[in-house]
């Protein structure tokens, strides 16, 4: 008899781990990801009776997402997901939605180019982030066997009458900034990049945000608190400035910095690729 051979397919961003033991010259693995609010990956497994017939053995494992990419005969296949990014409020979201991964803080310059339409700008940096962050793994030597390495890189900008409104340079930047958004709606803009080693996916998403009308001494406030001195547009919407907020149309997620359903569907498009 044919040595069994152990299969251990884990996922990196979820708890579960499913083993069977099954001789790899009878194998036949269809995968396919199903839609809804977490993501579950199916794996039916077709494998030889003990009377020769067929049967087959469908598993199902539960989880934020369960991402393999394919059987690779004897490998383990496991993805790793990294963070190019420095924004506790990005980590704390994909942290909240059940993944696992490591943060690597990249540097890239985040000036606007004359005409840079704002979606493109996002798009670029988040980009460009994630393509360091690959150069820098990169250089650190070959990830371990088995390892699909997946990037993701981001950035977000604020949006009104098309002028892009990044992190105040002070407090009376900051200022400046809110009275431009006082009692009107603008854009919140996330370029988002995930990338492999020989591969890159990017989309940007965009969240209207409504500020009621502010007066100088809800401004004076605000600016002193301090909470908006590192974001852009000078307010964090997840904290003191939501009492300003009625309305928001669009993902709510993109406005703290991170669209996570975007984040979902963008690793779930690419499971199968290296």
């Amino acid at each position: 008899m044919t040595p069994l051979e152990r299969f251990t397919s884990r996922v990196h961003c979820g708890p579960d781990v499913s083993t069977m033991s099954v001789p790899p010259s009878s194998l036949t693995a269809v995968a396919r990801s199903s839609a809804g609010p977490t993501a579950v990956f199916h794996a039916k497994f077709t494998l030889p009776s003990e009377s020769g017939a067929a049967r087959s053995s469908s598993l199902s494992a539960a989880g934020t997402m369960w991402l393999m990419a394919r059987m690779i005969h004897p490998i383990i296949v496991r993805m790793r997901l990294v963070l190019a990014s420095a924004s506790p409020r990005r980590a704390e979201l994909l942290r909240a939605a059940g993944f696992e991964f490591e943060t690597l803080v990249v540097d890239v310059d985040e000036s606007v180019h004359p005409g840079e339409r704002p979606e493109d700008y996002v798009r670029r940096l988040a980009m460009e982030k994630s393509a360091r962050a690959m150069e820098i793994l990169t250089e650190e030597g070959p990830a371990k066997a088995g390892h699909y390495v997946r990037v993701l890189g981001a950035d977000t900008a604020v949006v009104i009458d098309g002028d892009i409104l990044g992190k105040p340079r002070d407090d009376e930047d900051a200022a400046s900034m809110l009275r431009r958004l006082s009692g009107r709606p603008h854009q919140v803009m996330t370029g988002v990049s995930l990338r492999g080693r020989e591969w890159e996916a990017s989309r940007v998403e965009t969240t209207t945000v409504e500020f009621l009308p502010l007066s100088e001494a809800d401004i004076a406030w605000y600016v002193g608190s301090g909470e908006g001195r590192d974001k852009a547009g000078a307010y964090a919407i997840q904290g003191l400035a939501s009492r300003f907020i009625p309305r928001v149309e669009g993902s709510y997620s993109n406005v703290v910095g991170l669209p996570m359903a975007a984040v979902h569907e963008l690793l779930a498009g690419i499971a199968s690729r290296p």
